[in-house]
């Protein structure tokens, strides 16, 4: 089922998600949601604070549906190793048309579980290094324009201020 990503300034977006403990089909239904909404976004990761859910959820697809190997889950994740820097743009299904480019690091390593509860950890480097900490900033309720400069972050606010008030946002 598509489920509808709320944008921002939705208070969901800025709280830490909780973490899981139960892993049951509920659950497997709810990620199975989280990917089916995430490709009718035509995005490469969505986190369940997008949906309305403050749950440590998001899933990740770089392949954007067309491969289903690089389908991950990752539940309860933390990043174990940062290195290096990229600075690269960026864009998020709760900010919509609006990109940007933003510091990470170039690779990082991550510890988290999959949906059956089984711990794993993984490398990731480059846009799959980027798309970890996009995804789990959000389950810490940073979004991605706090990365920026004081002032891109304003011009943004400005403009999705902007767009509100027109009713376009």
């Amino acid at each position: 089922m598509v489920l509808k990503i709320v944008k921002y300034p939705e208070p969901v977006l800025q709280q830490p998600g909780e973490p899981v403990t139960e892993f049951n089909d509920e659950l497997r239904g709810f990620v199975a949601d989280l990917f089916e909404t995430m490709y009718a976004a035509k995005g490469i990761g969505l986190a369940a604070p997008q949906v309305g859910a403050s749950k440590r959820i998001t899933v990740i697809d770089l392949s954007s549906g067309k491969n289903p190997e690089e389908k991950l889950v990752l539940i309860n994740p933390e990043i174990i190793a940062r290195e290096g820097k990229q600075y690269e743009e960026e864009g998020c299904l709760s900010f919509p048309d609006i990109h940007e480019k933003v510091q990470r690091a170039a690779k990082v390593t991550v510890r988290a579980q999959d949906e059956y509860g089984k711990w794993f950890e993984m490398d990731g480097e480059e846009l799959l290094s980027r798309a970890f900490q996009h995804e789990f900033d959000h389950l810490d309720g940073v979004l991605f324009i706090f990365r920026m400069s004081g002032l891109k972050r304003d011009m943004i606010l400005r403009r999705i201020r902007k767009a509100q008030r027109e009713g376009t946002w």
